[in-house]
C-alpha cells in the first residue's frame, strides 16, 4: 500500500490522459481559458511523472554507486527530454525547436542547476569541494559535441546537409560510447570524489532493480502520450498569438531538468557537489550526444533539414556560459559567488526568451 501511494503521481497522471484525450478537440475550439487551463493540467501531469522517473533513477543510483548513479539519472532525464521533443516534433513544422530545445537545456543544466546548488551548498559549508578532473573532462567534450552539432552546421549547404548529418551521428556515437567507457572504467576516478556522504536518497531496500526499471519504462511511455496531448494544445495555443515561439522549448527542457534540479540541490546540501557537477554537466553532455543524432535521424528520414544552427544570441550566450563555467570550475572549489554569477546568466536567458529573441 505504501508503494502504491507513492506512485499516486502516475495514477493521477494516466486519469489526467483520459481527460486530455477526451477534452483536447473541445479545448482547441473554445480555446481561452480552457485550453490553457488543459495544457497546464497536462504540463503539471508530465512533470510530476518526470519526478518519479527521477526517483526511480535515484534509488538505482544510489544502488550502483558513482560514476554509474548519475550516468543513471541523466540518461532518465535525457529519454525524457528526447520522447517530448520528437512527439512535439510531429506536430505543426518547427525547424528550430530541436535546436532551441537543446539550447535551453544546457542554459538550465549548466547555468540554473550548477548555479542555484552553487549558491544552496556555498551558503550553507562554505566552499564546496569537487574532483576538477570531472569537470574538465565534461567541459572538454561539451565544447566539441556543440561545435560539430550546433555550430558547423551554420557553413553546412544545402546540397551537403544530408552527408553532414550522418558524419554527425556517427561522430556523436562515437564521442558518447567512448566518454561512457572512459568515464566508467579507465577514468572512472576523475568522476568521485571521496569525501561525499550519501544520506539524502533513502534506499527501497526490498524493492527488485527490475521493478524501478519497468515502472521507468512505463512512465516515459506514458510521458510520450501526455506529450501528445500537449502538442496539441501547444500548437493551438501559440498560433497567431504574440508568445515567445520559443516557450516549446523551453517547456521541454524545464520538464527535463525539474527533477535534476531537487537532486542537485539536495546533493549541495549534504555538501556532495561532485554529484551536482555530475548531474548538471553530465546532463548537458548526454543532452547534446543522444539528442542531436535522433533529430539528424529524423530529417534524414522525412528527407527535411532541421536548423541545428545557433543564432547570434545563442552562440553568445553559450560563449559567456563556458567562459564562465572554465573561470569558476578550474581549481576544485565553488563557492555562493560563483553560483550567482551562473544564475545571472539562467536569468539572462530567460529574459531573451521573454522578449522573443531567443
Amino acid at each position: 500500500m505504501k508503494y502504491l501511494k507513492s506512485e499516486l503521481p502516475i495514477a493521477i497522471a494516466l486519469i489526467i490522459l483520459g481527460l486530455g484525450f477526451t477534452l483536447e478537440h473541445s479545448a482547441v475550439e473554445h480555446g481561452g481559458g480552457m485550453l490553457w487551463g488543459l495544457l497546464l493540467v497536462i504540463l503539471a501531469a508530465i512533470i510530476g511523472v518526470a519526478f518519479r522517473i527521477a526517483h526511480h533513477a535515484e534509488v538505482l543510483a544510489m544502488r550502483f554507486g558513482e560514476p554509474y548513479g548519475t550516468l543513471i539519472l541523466t540518461l532518465a532525464a535525457v529519454s525524457v527530454e528526447v520522447v517530448i521533443l520528437v512527439v512535439l516534433l510531429m506536430g505543426e513544422p518547427n525547424p528550430t525547436l530541436a535546436r532551441d530545445t537543446v539550447f535551453a537545456a544546457v542554459m538550465f543544466d549548466i547555468n540554473g542547476i550548477l548555479g542555484l546548488a552553487a549558491i544552496v551548498g556555498g551558503l550553507k559549508h562554505g566552499s564546496t569541494k569537487y574532483n576538477v578532473d570531472s569537470a574538465n573532462s565534461f567541459i572538454a567534450m561539451l565544447l566539441v559535441a556543440i561545435g560539430v552539432g550546433m555550430f558547423i552546421p551554420d557553413f553546412v549547404p544545402e546540397a551537403k546537409w544530408q552527408i553532414y548529418s550522418i558524419f554527425s551521428i556517427g561522430i556523436m556515437a562515437i564521442m558518447y560510447l567512448a566518454f561512457l567507457r572512459l568515464q566508467t572504467v579507465e577514468h572512472r576516478t576523475f568522476f568521485e570524489y571521496s569525501n561525499e556522504t550519501d544520506d539524502e536518497v533513502h534506499d527501497e531496500a526490498h524493492s527488485p532493480n527490475a521493478l524501478h526499471v519497468a515502472v521507468m519504462l512505463g512512465a516515459i511511455v506514458l510521458v510520450g502520450l501526455l506529450s501528445e496531448v500537449l502538442s496539441v494544445l501547444l500548437d493551438a495555443g501559440l498560433s497567431g498569438s504574440d508568445l515567445p515561439k520559443a516557450i516549446p522549448a523551453v517547456l521541454v527542457a524545464l520538464i527535463s531538468a525539474s527533477p535534476e534540479i531537487l537532486t542537485a540541490l539536495r546533493a549541495a546540501q549534504h555538501n556532495r557537489m561532485q554529484t551536482t557537477v555530475n548531474i548538471a554537466l553530465g546532463a548537458s553532455l548526454a543532452t547534446v550526444l543522444l539528442t542531436l543524432p535522433v533529430i539528424e535521424a529524423i530529417a534524414l528520414f522525412s528527407g527535411e533539414r532541421i536548423d541545428m544552427a545557433l543564432t547570434p544570441v545563442q552562440a553568445g550566450m553559450l560563449l559567456l556560459t563556458f567562459l564562465t563555467v572554465m573561470n569558476n570550475l578550474h581549481d576544485g572549489e565553488t563557492n555562493a559567488i560563483e553560483g550567482i554569477s551562473h544564475f545571472v546568466l539562467f536569468a539572462a536567458f530567460i529574459a531573451l526568451v521573454a522578449m522573443g529573441l531567443i
